[in-house]
């Protein structure tokens, strides 16, 4: 205490450095190692592996062998962020029915710029599981509920248009003319599935949420690994999670208006 007292400056640094600690973790690079956070970051080693350990103990960062990530303590103190947020409480109930209907786990996503972000989960019961914790940032273009935002939200095409298409498996959409017949296939139905585009094993199935204005206010999903769910399911599975995501828009005091594009 009597340190941080004979430098007022000493603090802002040191949250400084931690900022471009923190800096080196993204969707792209979600694990970096020691070596890599020091060369990207620039501090002295010695200072950096001290900031990394104390980081780690305090809960901004896991470790798991030589790589580190972003820590389930920070995840965990995000979240009440999302809880004042009406449309995370007026929704978690369906949530909470769409996971006991189906048996899969059931996710809320609102969109930053080109990324969604799960702002509220029930999970699934079963013991074979892919996890989703509040906080989680995906790619917009990989996954079931990235094409829900692009069907519905105008906005999402701008963001994307500076975004790189990264691939992570073989069935991640690599080009935008595929995104754009994803999103039409998407709006055609009310609902869409993706099996394997972010994560090998992991599939979902995602439908839209609209406010009182008839504007896209979030995107309902569920997401499973492949090995429980196949596209054989989605003509069973894709009503189910249109329904769940009607009754939260109903919930939000939807009155089924033109949606404004």
């Amino acid at each position: 205490m009597s340190s941080d007292q004979g430098s007022s400056s000493s603090p802002l640094l040191v949250l400084h450095k931690v900022a471009e600690i923190l800096g080196c973790f993204s969707v792209g690079e979600p694990e970096p190692t020691l070596q890599q956070i020091i060369r990207q970051t620039g501090l002295p080693s010695s200072t950096c592996q001290r900031l990394v350990q104390n980081m780690v103990r305090e809960g901004f960062l896991d470790r798991d062998g030589d790589r580190y990530r972003i820590g389930i303590g920070m995840v965990r103190w995000a979240a009440p962020g999302t809880l004042g947020l009406d449309l995370v409480k007026l929704v978690k109930p369906v949530l909470q029915q769409l996971r006991d209907e189906t048996g899969e786990s059931a996710c809320l996503y609102v969109r930053d710029g080109a990324f969604r972000t799960v702002v509220a989960v029930a999970e699934t019961r079963h013991v074979v599981m892919r996890p989703f914790m509040v906080g989680m940032v995906m790619p917009l273009h990989a996954g079931a509920p990235g094409k829900i935002f692009l069907a519905y939200d105008p906005d999402a095409w701008s963001s994307l248009g500076e975004a790189e298409l990264s691939r992570y498996t073989p069935a991640t959409p690599g080009t935008l003319e595929l995104l754009r017949a994803q999103a039409q296939a998407a709006r055609e139905q009310g609902y869409y599935a993706a099996f394997g585009e972010r994560n090998e094993d992991v599939g979902s199935v995602s439908a839209p949420v609209f406010d009182h204005t008839g504007r896209l206010a979030g995107v309902l999903g569920l997401g499973f690994p492949t090995q429980r769910i196949t596209p054989g399911d989605v003509p069973r599975l894709g009503p189910i999670v249109a329904r769940a995501a009607a009754a939260a828009s109903n919930a939000l005091a939807y009155q089924n208006v033109t949606h404004k594009d």
